[in-house]
């Protein structure tokens, strides 16, 4: 009966976390402030980068990395709002890793950007298992989703900072307890933020928007 090579497992991370490190310091070179958005296909993440990189456009300067199996449509939706963008087709894979966001910083005009942000293939599961250099990950829920998704899925709402729950203004229409959500994903992270918000129209974004302008600014001062 054949065995089982785990030291082939651990040395793919190994080789994943020596790569991270390279991120981060690059990163911490520039005092530029990592952020790796992770969620479900159909989320919301490209409309939350949208808003984002619109409304912030005058206070800070911003970049992403789109992660997509195929196309570069999000890509082309971030580019449109002035923002620098730079694409990764993973060709089947079902998540980024720090040699792939590497490469991509290579590709990409990183002078005088604020913030990097890693727009991750739609999973909640590979994504959060390999470091990308990131400051911190961002869980992004949608309420078209089942609220148990911090449950069934906790390594995400345990490692991530923030977590927003997006797409508010269709909870007339769904069956989503927020209290319920909320509270699932205290139980995993107590020091978790959480804000509610809707990308269509706007309502809950100043709070994720502060949060951002807070996290740059401790980046900027070595606290982060």
């Amino acid at each position: 009966m054949p065995t089982v090579d785990i030291p082939v497992i651990r040395n793919v991370l190994e080789a994943n976390e020596k790569k991270a490190d390279a991120v981060r310091q690059r990163l911490a070179g520039c005092g530029i402030l990592a952020l790796n958005l992770i969620s479900s296909p159909g989320a919301g993440k490209t409309s939350l980068l949208e808003r984002t990189l619109r409304d912030l456009s005058g206070k800070l300067s911003m970049a992403v990395i789109e992660g997509d199996l195929q196309t570069s449509n999000d890509a082309m939706r971030v580019a449109a709002t002035g923002a620098r963008a730079v694409q990764i087709n993973t060709d089947g894979g079902c998540h980024l890793d720090s040699a792939m966001v590497l490469a991509a910083m290579d590709r990409l005009d990183m002078e005088g950007i604020d913030v990097l942000f890693v727009e991750n293939v739609g999973n909640l599961v590979c994504p959060v298992e390999f470091d990308c250099g990131e400051d911190a990950k961002v869980a992004l829920l949608s309420v078209a989703e089942g609220d148990d998704k911090p449950e069934k899925y906790p390594l995400l709402f345990n490692l991530a900072k923030v977590m927003l729950l997006n797409k508010i203004d269709l909870l007339p229409y769904v069956d989503f307890d927020m209290d319920r959500a909320r509270s699932f994903a205290r139980r995993l992270n107590a020091g978790l933020e959480i804000f509610d918000v809707s990308c269509r129209t706007g309502a809950g974004l100043d709070g994720w928007y502060g949060w951002l302008e807070r996290a740059v600014a401790a980046k900027r001062s070595g606290s982060a």
